[in-house]
This record gives C-alpha cells, structure tokens and sequence, in this order.
C-alpha cells in the first residue's frame, strides 16, 4: 500500500482535467473544496463590503424626501422612508454589513398604520415637532434628538398632530434578522393600536432609579421606549464639567436598559457623543459597524490611514458611516453631539468584538 509520503508528488496538477471534472461531479452533490475558499473565509483581519459614506441632510436629502409627500401617503407606502443605502449594498437596503438606516417622514394629519415585526427598531428624531409614536398603546411624543425604541414584536404606530412635516432617522437590525431567517411581519386590524398606559408612564415607572418591587424583565430590550435629547444633553453637559476627555472618544456615554444595566436594545448599541470645541479625537477602530448622526455642531472624520484616509465634513443631522474596521479619527469645529448606533452588542454577544486604540 503506497504512503501518504509516497503519493505525494503524484497528485493532479491544479489546472488538470482530472480536478475540473472531480470539482464538477462534487457540485451536483451539494459538495465544495475548502481548499479552494480557505484564504477568502478565514484573513488576518476583517475584510468588509461596506464603504464609509455621509448623507448631507440639508443639503441634498431634505428636499428629495419631502418631494415624496407628494408622491406616496403615509397609509400607502406602510412607512414612506427613503432607504440610507451603503453603496457596496446597491438595492440590498443596507446602511453597512449589518444594520438599515432610512429617514421617514410623516405630514400633518397623517398615521402610519400599526404593525410589528421580529426586527428591533429605533428612531431618532431630526426635524419637526407634534409627531408622536405609540408602542403598545403607550404614546410618546416627538421632539429635536429624542432616541425611541420599538423593540421586537411589539405594535407601533405613528401619527402626526402638528402643524409641519416630521423626520426621523430609523435604524432596525434587519440584515442580523435575515441571515438567521427569523424575519415575521404582522399588520394590524386598524390604523391605530388602542390607547394603553398614558404617555410618559414607562419613563417614570422605569426611569427614576427605582423599580416596583416584584418587578422582573420579560425581554432583552429596555422598558423605557423614549431617551428625550432635552435630558441627555442636560446630563452630559453637567458630567462635561466634571470630567476629563477620553482622548478616543471626548465624553461618550452608552444608553442602556434599566432593569439589567446593559444595553437598551438586544442587537443595537447605542450612544451619545460629545467633543469640545476644537478637540481631536484619536485614531480608534473597532469591528462594530457604526452610523453617526450629528445632532449639533459641526467638524470632520478622517476614515482610513495615510494617503488611502477620507476626510469628510459634517454639520447637524447629517449622518455618516464608519464600517467595521476602518481607523478613524474625529475633530470638531464646535462643541458637537453625534448620537451613535452600532452592532456593537451582538458583536459582544458572540465574543467576537474587537477593539484598537492607537497605532498599536
């Protein structure tokens, strides 16, 4: 019987009839040489799709999506959005790797009909006022920054009581959902979920520092659905008093889930950024794929090292993205909050988030 040192030097050459035709016949049996695909599966460092890109809110998304009030009702359209899409992900609804982002808008008058999905969802407010979101009943209402949750399998709606368009921001973990197949959608009966607690309750039976006695957490999502921007800012603006700067990140602060200390959403990391006038960020990276949206002031991210880095300019409510990976660096003009969601908590979930700091 020969060896395995023994037939060594006698296997087919590479482009040898006799591999084509055994890679032909393994195909037809669901079968595939790794041998093949090892150096595309397994690289030294992530290797990702997503590019970095900024939309400009004012200057070239603005008027595009109120040009769709006019084309499509909030009733038709389910929820009239225009899709923040990656341009490495033509036509696949991705803002990167594994989030959607889009920016919708409701008009005067208008109600997006209730329903609810197995994706997470956030919305963060740009423009407007006299919008309100309702989550199983409870109502919220919509203001400059605020930060609200519609988490998995509950029914939202939205509706609009005031006088002129709103906009907000969406980001869902739809890509995470898809890949493992899970994705459920139901609409329900009428336009409106009926009324449940009163506005504000899940903020004060939640979001005091206490909790009712007995009280145990049904989900991985935090019971309070609205972050107000009013509250955030008021509390990083005192902690910016009595704080040193991160050199990484300035002040940042992650928002979280009050019954359990850790993120609010189960698959979206969010957070609140602030840089000084005139501070530099350090050059950071992470595998967490991240959308920035500037909620005030203005400056720039430099993506990338040397002469392959973009430098990008931001002003308020335009959005940016940095994929996982990419080095960055930010500075800012003024003092500046940029609110942040990433795929950082499924990335931890996993064991697989990774971060670098530095050149090192």
């Amino acid at each position: 019987m020969a060896t395995a040192t023994q037939n060594r030097g006698k296997v087919a050459p590479a482009s040898s009839p006799e591999r084509s035709a055994y890679y032909d016949k393994i195909r037809d049996l669901g079968l595939a040489p790794l041998w093949m695909e090892y150096s595309n599966l397994l690289t030294p460092e992530p290797q990702v799709k997503s590019v970095p890109f900024i939309w400009r809110y004012e200057e070239e998304v603005r008027d595009i999506l109120m040009e769709a009030g006019k084309l499509i009702s909030a009733e038709e359209a389910q929820r009239r959005v225009l899709v923040l899409e990656n341009p490495a992900f033509a036509g696949e609804s991705r803002i990167h790797d594994t989030l959607f982002s889009g920016l919708q808008l409701i008009l005067p008058g208008e109600v997006a009909p209730a329903h609810r999905h197995s994706p997470n969802a956030l919305r963060l407010i740009l423009e407007g006022d006299g919008a309100y979101t309702s989550v199983n009943g409870e109502k919220t209402i919509m203001e400059y920054g605020d930060y609200i949750i519609t988490p998995t399998w509950t029914w939202h709606d939205h509706g609009h009581e005031g006088t002129e368009p709103v906009v907000w921001q969406d980001i869902l973990d739809m890509p995470i959902v898809q890949t493992t197949g899970a994705i459920f959608y139901e609409r329900y009966p009428e336009d409106q979920f009926p009324a449940g607690p009163p506005p504000g309750d899940s903020l004060h039976r939640y979001g005091s520092n206490m909790l009712p006695v007995g009280l145990e957490p049904d989900n991985l999502n935090s019971p309070i659905f609205s972050y107000p921007f009013a509250k955030s800012k008021e509390n990083m603006e005192a902690l910016a008093k009595n704080s040193d700067p991160d050199p990484y990140f300035g002040l940042k602060v992650e928002f979280i889930n009050p019954m359990t200390g850790g993120p609010a959403m189960s698959t979206i990391s969010t957070f609140l950024q602030r840089l000084e006038k005139g501070f530099k960020t350090e050059r950071y990276q992470s595998t967490e794929g991240s959308i920035f949206t500037c909620l005030e002031g203005k400056g720039r991210v430099v993506i990338g090292d040397g002469d392959s880095g973009e430098t990008i300019e931001f002003g308020p409510r335009d959005i940016f993205v940095v994929p996982c990976w990419f080095p960055y660096r930010i500075e800012a003009d003024e003092t500046t909050y940029l609110f942040l969601g990433t795929d950082k908590v499924t990335q931890t979930k996993l064991g697989l988030w990774r971060e670098r700091r530095g050149n090192s």
